[in-house]
């Protein structure tokens, strides 16, 4: 039994009313989720006939089923079923400005994905891939169904060990010769102006001075440069599916780890990212030098700038209680969390 409250959900079926229209001998409806004689189901404001006759020609089945799958914001992710009762997900790069750069991050999902196929870690298989969407309509990449359902609604001790333990097993592959592109900063420098929204000016000008600092060394590491609560699936207590590997990178490892204790921060409070950090850190190396802890945990945190609210949508969509003030003061109190707890002595 699951120790998450995610009430029999696999992410979210959208059931909206509006108008129909025809698609050979199938009545669409636009905005609508709809069994038809053929059981069909189509959501029209999610997918097209192009991208749907894409799906079915690549992955030689006729769709019976489209369901908008929620907890994303980059883009527009549906579950499809097909005719013999098989599953897939398809990725469709609708949203900038990550459809403009489609054409390095399909690509770059479809690859890793082939390469974990080697290892333990549970990431989807890529089964078809447009990047530019030429054939599909837009920017598209059809990958494998893993079961499962998000869990975003608890912070157990369970649930950030687990998490801990696949993120120390992502960190462990070796990808040889194929080594991903390097890290990229999401706090360039044009982001790196105090937001109308603080209430800490200070906090903020001493964030953007670290960052002014030059680039602690570090030892180069396989990172999925996304993870969080938002892209795991879990099934039975545990963590069945890391999904969403569109931002793989060659970097330091504690920024993987940033990234999962703010995205925590936010949805759960400091105390809770805390705690994740400190079970990843029993499972890797519990060294660590505080500067650099300081570095890297600041520039995940400027990344989110000029406002983290863009991130708190797909959290109501799932059920939860936060709006956007909260989610800015919880990434201003874990800016101040990082600034004073992790510091030198003098």
């Amino acid at each position: 039994m699951s120790f998450c409250n995610i009430a029999g959900r696999r992410r979210a079926d959208i059931n909206h009313g509006g108008r129909c229209f025809r698609t050979g001998r199938s009545t669409h409806c636009r905005g609508r989720v709809r069994v038809f004689a053929d059981d069909r189901v189509v959501l029209v404001d999610s997918v097209t006939e192009v991208e749907i006759r894409w799906v079915e020609s690549t992955w030689q089945r006729r769709i019976t089923r489209v369901r908008r799958l929620t907890g994303g914001w980059t883009s527009t992710m549906l579950g499809l079923t097909g005719h013999d009762g098989e599953q897939a997900v398809l990725r469709l790069m609708t949203k900038e400005p990550w459809r403009r750069h489609a054409a390095g991050l399909l690509p770059r999902e479809a690859a890793v994905q082939q390469q974990l196929q080697r290892s333990s870690i549970p990431a989807p298989r890529s089964i078809a891939l447009d990047p530019s969407g030429e054939t599909a309509g837009a920017p598209a990449h059809l990958m494998s169904w893993l079961p499962g359902r998000l869990c975003l609604t608890s912070a157990t001790d369970g649930i950030l060990e687990a998490m801990a333990q696949v993120l120390v097993g992502i960190h462990q592959f070796a990808p040889g010769r194929n080594r991903p592109r390097q890290y990229q900063s999401w706090a360039a420098p044009g982001k790196r102006v105090t937001p109308p929204w603080a209430k800490r000016h200070q906090l903020w000008h001493q964030a953007f001075e670290l960052l002014e600092q030059p680039v602690p060394a570090y030892p180069g590491t396989f990172l999925h440069r996304d993870f969080h609560l938002g892209n795991l699936l879990w099934s039975q207590g545990r963590i069945s599916g890391v999904v969403d590997w569109v931002e793989t990178s060659w970097g330091p490892a504690i920024l993987d780890v940033a990234h999962a204790t703010t995205y925590l921060a936010m949805l759960h409070g400091v105390e809770a990212g805390a705690r994740f950090t400190n079970a990843y850190r029993r499972r890797a190396d519990g060294r660590h030098d505080e500067d650099e802890f300081r570095y890297w945990n600041v520039m995940d945190i400027v990344g989110y700038l000029p406002d983290p609210a863009k991130v708190v949508q797909p959290w109501r969509d799932s059920g939860l209680d936060i709006n956007d003030d909260l989610a800015r003061s919880r990434l201003e109190q874990r800016l101040e969390h990082v600034l004073r707890t992790h510091r030198r002595p003098d």
